[in-house]
């Protein structure tokens, strides 16, 4: 199976910087099936090194932030490219077929756009509440994520702010697909957070489930 197909079902999506093998293997028995090293403090050799720890879990897709360049040399399963990174038809073109291709989207005309593109295989929608992961950007809301789930056809992740708690209410706006920084990277056992949040997106916990 292509981790194109393998896409399908992913649900809960981890971003991180470079952390050490065994804690990611933790997220990943929490529920964790999509994971992206994004580290802007390292340079390529150091992110070269830091996908190491990325590399070889049979549960988890492996996703490089923003640099279709180093996906043959981190020996990842695909890129994700923002709105103001490589275009996702150089992204492809860098990658090849059988990997992923991830595209950043703040608005109905560029999840309009992504979803159009041949380039792009799953598209990240917000964020939904402003996020210090992502200063200066404003919080694309709620209702973005709504209309994201009316309009678009391909897998789609919701993104910004969310954790357990909260993500019953992208849920209850038709999101089945989250992706989070510091609900888990910031907890004191990422495999126990990892699974609160598949928990709570398969609707076994959380206010208003």
């Amino acid at each position: 199976m292509t981790p194109r197909e393998r896409l399908a079902t992913a649900r809960l999506y981890l971003v991180c910087p470079a952390l050490p093998r065994d804690w990611i293997a933790a997220a990943i028995r929490g529920g964790v099936d999509l994971i992206q090293l994004r580290d802007k403090t390292l340079d390529d050799d150091g992110l070269v090194e830091a996908s190491r720890a990325f590399v070889g879990h049979d549960d988890a897709l492996f996703i490089l932030n923003d640099r279709p360049d180093l996906v043959e040399a981190c020996g990842s399963d695909g890129v994700h490219v923002g709105q103001d990174d490589e275009s996702p038809a150089n992204a492809r073109a860098a990658v090849g077929p059988d990997r992923i291709v991830g595209r950043s989207t703040h608005a109905p005309d560029q999840a309009a756009a992504a979803d159009a593109d041949e380039d792009v295989d799953y598209l990240a929608v917000g964020p939904v509440h402003e996020t210090p992961t992502k200063p200066g950007r404003p919080a694309a809301g709620l209702h973005y994520v709504a209309h994201a789930a009316s309009t678009v056809g391909k897998p789609w992740f919701a993104i910004g702010g969310l954790d357990a708690g909260n993500v019953h209410e992208v849920l209850e706006r038709g999101a089945t697909r989250i992706v989070v920084v510091r609900a888990i990277t910031e907890a004191a056992d990422p495999e126990a957070a990892a699974r609160a949040l598949l928990d709570a997106l398969e609707g076994r916990v959380g206010a208003g489930r």
